[in-house]
């Protein structure tokens, strides 16, 4: 998955729930750049507690309670190739939904980014048949980096 884009990409960690080294994020989250044609961005990852998400969730949002993952547009231009944001995403959440389908916490969490990434590069999830198409797009990052795909086809109703 080599090319010649410049990515910039740092992971703060805020709780230790995690399961996932850097590296596989920093992989992940090329690759999702990488297959969308972005030749450079600029993302900040943070990897917090369910807490911390639910604040950033309301503060933002007006959502009330915890939610996976939240992706902040920092003046990136999508149309030049060009990403910055941030992606904020709930460990604890992962942890606790990977329990409840019987998964396995680092992939839900890995999930969590690509989908997060795939905000910043302007899909979104907000019809069903827009969730459909985003959620095959994450199956074909998961797919590229050598992972079983998440979703294989399933269609949100």
């Amino acid at each position: 998955m080599e090319d010649d884009s410049e990515y910039e990409i740092a992971t703060h960690r805020r709780v230790d729930l995690a399961a996932l080294d850097d590296a596989t994020i920093e992989r992940a989250v090329q690759a999702t750049l990488s297959l969308h044609g972005c030749r450079g961005a600029q993302i900040s990852i943070a990897l917090v507690d369910d807490a911390e998400i639910a604040r950033l969730n309301e503060t933002y949002l007006q959502h009330e309670g915890p939610t996976d993952v939240l992706s902040f547009d920092l003046n990136g231009d999508i149309e030049a190739g060009r990403v910055d944001g941030e992606i904020v995403a709930s460990a604890e959440t992962a942890q606790r939904v990977a329990g409840e389908r019987g998964g396995n916490p680092a992939m839900e969490l890995l999930l969590y980014l690509v989908h997060g990434t795939l905000h910043l590069l302007g899909y979104d999830d907000a019809t069903v048949d827009a969730a459909t198409a985003m959620h095959a797009k994450e199956d074909e990052v998961f797919k590229a980096l050598g992972y079983e795909p998440i979703w294989n086809g399933q269609r949100l109703s």
